[in-house]
């Protein structure tokens, strides 16, 4: 399958400057992200990525269209070399990009306003805004309140209000960088539930920042990071099953997961560790009890 982000011996640092810098005139420190970063994104695929603060996940984000560039190496997106600044637009065109705060993204006073604003700057004309506007409202199942302020709504509700007005885009490939952080666990469901119909029913490539092993469960992918490297990349059954791995860089697993690690450690040489589900955990105990 092709891949639609491709980032090749990735070289990312920041520059920050001491007081003594400051005040001598001198150069910034450089603060090194990305050394050698290799990482890829296959079309149409659900990958997670998953890392503690400060592992370079939020900055891989923000190298898929173009926010941040390359110090060093190379990243395309959608086909275009994001170092190209006669492409920026086509990069943001075809790679949408969704953020923790709905309220930063959210900039009308009426939600299909909201959701028409970045459709008005591409110059889409009235006829064909109004059937995308419709499409992505309905998409997100926010119709209903496409005549609201925003100022009414949950922030599950604004969330979904900022990945419609993506989708209005018709982007290839979202990248959601940390969407549930602020949200209850209904907010969370409810943005949960959208992006996985997004991939599965409309085949929109998703790209998922998120700290809870719930909903990295729910994807076909995950990638973790630890200090600017990929430490694991298979799928999420692979990936939590190594349990003391993940908790060195202090990450969790799912419950059932960890249930099914505690069981093993304690003598229960069947338990397995690849269980991430509640419905397989259940399965197991169920077994387990009735003494099969």
């Amino acid at each position: 399958m092709d891949n639609i982000i491709s980032a090749k011996n990735l070289m990312f640092y920041y520059s920050e400057p001491s007081e003594e810098e400051q005040d001598n005139g001198q150069e910034d420190n450089k603060v090194l992200v990305f050394e050698d970063l290799d990482l890829s994104i296959e079309k149409g695929s659900f990958t997670v990525i998953l890392g503690h603060n400060g592992c370079g996940k939020s900055t891989f984000a923000k190298h898929t269209n173009a926010i941040l560039l390359p110090c060093g190496g190379k990243v395309t997106a959608a086909g275009f070399d994001t170092a190209d600044e006669s492409r920026l637009f086509d990069i943001r065109k075809h790679i949408g990009m969704v953020f923790q705060n709905p309220d930063n993204q959210i900039v009308a006073s009426v939600v299909e306003e909201d959701v028409a604003f970045a459709l008005e700057n591409m110059g889409v004309e009235p006829d064909e805004m109004r059937v995308r506007v419709d499409e992505a409202l309905k998409a997100v199942g926010m119709y209903e309140y496409r005549e609201h302020s925003p100022s009414q709504l949950s922030g599950g509700q604004k969330q979904r209000v900022a990945i419609a007005g993506i989708i209005a885009m018709k982007p290839d490939c979202i990248v959601l960088d940390e969407p549930t952080a602020m949200l209850d666990p209904a907010g969370r469901r409810e943005v949960m539930k959208t992006v996985k119909r997004l991939n599965r029913e409309n085949g929109v490539t998703i790209v998922l920042i998120t700290h809870y092993m719930d909903e990295a469960a729910q994807a076909d992918r995950v990638v973790v990071m630890d200090g600017g490297k990929v430490i694991l990349d298979d799928t999420p059954s692979e990936v939590f099953s190594h349990v003391e791995k993940l908790r060195e860089v202090g990450l969790d697993v799912p419950q059932s997961t960890q249930l099914m690690y505690l069981l093993r450690k304690n003598g229960r040489k069947d338990a397995d560790t690849h269980i991430i589900s509640e419905e397989e955990c259940a399965v197991y105990l169920e077994r387990l009890l009735l003494g099969n």
